[in-house]
């Protein structure tokens, strides 16, 4: 496979260069590709040193595979250009995953949708991702009717300049600011900007892409997301009604059986998904199942995941990887 990273310079596009060699996907030539003031700089993959390459130049090299990470006005511009070539895109901005046309992919979830004519596919927000992978099982066996959903989210979902804002105010130093606001010691009711509704670009990609992936408009979700200063993990309290009683057993059971999630959930040995716990893993994290007293037919769970693997990297390579094993690239 000939494989385009583009944003390999950034705190996504190096994450993806690590999960593609950790997981052994069949990359026979890299093409790292980045903004034209990074042109030139170099990225390590395998051991070995690769030169970064701008936009039009991947294009005509005419890769397999373009996983992109680099912002959704880029994805919006290029990844048009890389499918008129032949390339399939795999793009982690918000740029195409309300798109009609564009299919939005987990691939625990929905990959099976995937066809050899969807050249550019959609990979989730991270938030989404990790509920997803948890409560799609439970919907498809009692149907939710809501979802009450807060996030407590990692300052690397921002990028490597919160980051930075975090470890600076930590040592009681200035930086460059990424939040309005101080991040140390802190939460922040606030994740991407306000919309006219009063929620926050991240509290509705919750909702709408939710819904999107399971096919099912009529779920209520409401979302609250918070920043945290948390390096390495989003966490989420998530509570849901369904249409159909349920045993917290066959709940227990079913989670158990899913796919890309570990169930971490023994309150007396104090074990329960983290952040900490979750850095650096592939997988989605739920513990403290347990019901809702207050409202029939309620559950409530907490969920834990790597934004930056399986929020990003590891899905998108997920991704890629089924196209490549079913024969779709």
């Amino acid at each position: 496979m000939k494989v385009a990273v583009v944003g390999a310079t950034g705190l996504v596009g190096s994450k993806m260069l690590q999960v593609l060699e950790e997981r052994h996907f069949p990359v026979t030539e890299l093409i790292p590709v980045a903004s034209a003031k990074s042109v030139g700089k170099e990225v390590m993959f395998k051991g070995k040193s690769y030169k970064v390459v701008g936009m039009q130049d991947a294009i005509n090299m005419k890769a397999d595979v373009a996983i992109f990470s680099a912002g959704g006005q880029t994805s919006l511009d290029w990844a048009p250009k890389f499918a008129e070539v032949g390339t399939t895109v795999v793009d982690n901005s918000s740029a195409w995953r309300m798109a009609p046309d564009k299919k939005l992919i987990i691939p625990e979830i929905n990959a099976s949708s995937l066809t050899a004519s969807d050249k550019i596919i959609a990979n989730p927000n991270c938030s989404t991702i990790q509920m997803l992978v948890a409560i799609a099982p439970l919907h498809k066996t009692y149907k939710i009717k809501r979802i009450v959903v807060s996030t407590y989210q990692s300052v690397t979902g921002t990028g490597v300049k919160a980051v930075q804002q975090l470890e600076a105010e930590s040592k009681g130093e200035e930086s460059e600011k990424a939040y309005p606001h101080k991040i140390y010691r802190n939460c922040l009711p606030q994740c991407d900007v306000f919309t006219d509704n009063g929620y926050t670009k991240e509290e509705m990609k919750l909702v709408n892409e939710t819904r999107k992936i399971l096919g099912d408009d009529s779920i209520q979700i409401t979302a609250t997301a918070v920043r945290v200063p948390v390096v390495g993990g989003h966490s989420e309290s998530v509570n849901l009604e369904f249409e159909k009683p349920y045993n917290l057993e066959d709940i227990r059971k079913l989670l158990e059986s899913t796919s890309g999630l570990i169930v971490q959930d023994e309150p007396s040995e104090n074990l329960y998904p983290m952040p900490l716990t979750s850095h650096e893993k592939d997988e989605v994290f739920v513990g403290r199942i347990r019901r809702d007293f207050s409202q029939p037919n309620s559950l409530n769970i907490w969920v834990c995941s790597d934004n930056l693997r399986k929020g990003a990297a590891t899905n998108a390579i997920q991704i890629a990887e089924y196209l490549y094993q079913n024969g779709l690239l």
